[in-house]
């Protein structure tokens, strides 16, 4: 975070000059910017919004804030209006002076945090509009924000679902009208994301040139399941002895969700299966092409998801994907064509597919091509913001949106 961005983060104020009059001013208000799914699309969103139409400023409720250098002006893009305690109150109050100052027309929120907080300001008609934000599925929350989003889903113009699967909890968990849902999948940076050399990524692991090597991108969360990736491992060992794995991500910040209790017994599973010397974990990288190039290669084999980012990366990356057949993964990666569907917690499922597809090069370098293109067709960042303007749009003037 530059000096800047910290002196604004004092009094959440931002600087306007220099930007569009006309513009309508959209705030993307985030819990944080940590580097989850829901924050790089926040971040994604800012860099491919038509700056024409929309003049976009994140907000975070937090001063953790990594991905804030992915945005084109942080300087002018970001204000940090931090919660000093869980449930701060005193935060609608400070945002609202943020969008007041602004001229904010559009709030659109992302994680629960920020969606209480914009709900509320949509309610005392601080702002004119309130998107509301699902971005995974089949999750228990507590009663208590169970009770709050279902208390204020009166309170939203729209909500978008990055998943068939989320639209569908929203409508019954929340109550919210299937009217006002909305599904737009998560996009990739497609001129980031494409193949690139990964020799030297593969050194900085410790894995010989011609390893097979199978890579798991995810942040340590419970849904994704880690100890079915070990496990099918193992099984993979016993066919492939060279092949080698990565973990590539860390636990969240403060112990959230019990990551950093997760991520120790996640540890402690691999000593037990002997794998020690097998899978590399090498945190959190900045360098994810490389980190997708360099593996043959990924899998997700969670219990439950949105849209998950790291499938889109992977396939841009033309890597061939693994995943657990959960909320939308089976309409995102085509069986047989870009990937392989497996049954959620089927663990020889899980290293029979990766055998497959470790034991035929062929198979999966024309995999990697059709993964691209299918990519470049239907999830790029640049379909992710013209469909989520039209989202906009149609609010704005009550008319039907269009995208569902």
């Amino acid at each position: 975070m530059t000096y800047a961005v910290r002196q604004r983060a004092r009094d959440g104020m931002a600087e306007s000059e220099g930007r569009n009059p006309s513009a309508v001013k959209v705030m993307l208000l985030v819990s944080s910017l940590e580097a989850g799914g829901a924050e790089r699309q926040v971040v994604e969103l800012v860099r491919n919004l038509d700056r024409r139409r929309f003049d976009p400023l994140v907000c975070s409720l937090s001063d953790r804030v990594p991905l804030a250098r992915h945005l084109p002006d942080p300087d002018r893009e970001l204000v940090i209006v931090r919660k000093r305690w869980t449930y701060d109150a005193t935060a609608i109050l400070r945002v609202g002076r943020v969008a007041r100052a602004h001229g904010i027309a559009i709030v659109h929120a992302f994680l629960f945090d920020a969606e209480m907080v914009a709900r509320s300001l949509r309610r005392a008609g601080v702002v004119p509009v309130m998107i509301a934000s699902e971005r995974n599925s089949d999750y228990a929350l507590s009663r208590f924000k169970t009770t709050c989003l279902r208390a204020t889903r009166g309170w939203l113009d729209a909500l978008v679902a990055n998943s068939d699967a989320g639209r569908r909890f929203s409508i019954r968990t929340f109550g919210v009208e299937p009217g006002r849902v909305h599904v737009i999948r998560n996009g990739v940076d497609v001129e980031r994301f494409r193949r690139v050399d990964g020799r030297a990524m593969r050194a900085s692991l410790g894995v010989e040139p011609r390893a097979p090597l199978v890579g798991m991108i995810a942040s340590f969360k419970r849904q994704k399941r880690h100890q079915d990736f070990f496990r099918a491992a193992h099984l993979v060992l016993e066919q492939l002895p060279e092949a080698r794995f990565v973990c590539v991500g860390e636990p969240l910040a403060d112990n959230q969700q019990g990551a950093a209790d997760y991520h120790r017994e996640m540890r402690q599973i691999v000593d037990s299966l002997g794998l020690a010397d097998r899978i590399g974990f090498p945190g959190g990288q900045d360098d994810m092409p490389a980190v997708y190039s360099a593996c043959d290669l990924t899998v997700l084999p969670s219990s439950r998801e949105g849209t998950p980012n790291v499938l889109l990366e992977s396939m841009a990356c033309e890597v061939p994907v693994v995943a657990t057949n959960v909320a939308d993964n089976a309409a995102i990666v085509a069986h047989g064509r870009v990937g392989l569907i497996v049954p959620p917690g089927d663990v020889n499922g899980l290293a029979g597919a990766m055998i497959d597809l470790l034991g035929n090069p062929a198979r999966r370098e024309s995999m990697g091509s059709a993964a691209r293109t299918w990519v470049l067709q239907e999830f790029s960042t640049a379909a992710l913001a013209r469909r989520t303007e039209a989202i906009y749009s149609a609010v704005l003037t009550g008319q039907p949106a269009g995208v569902s």
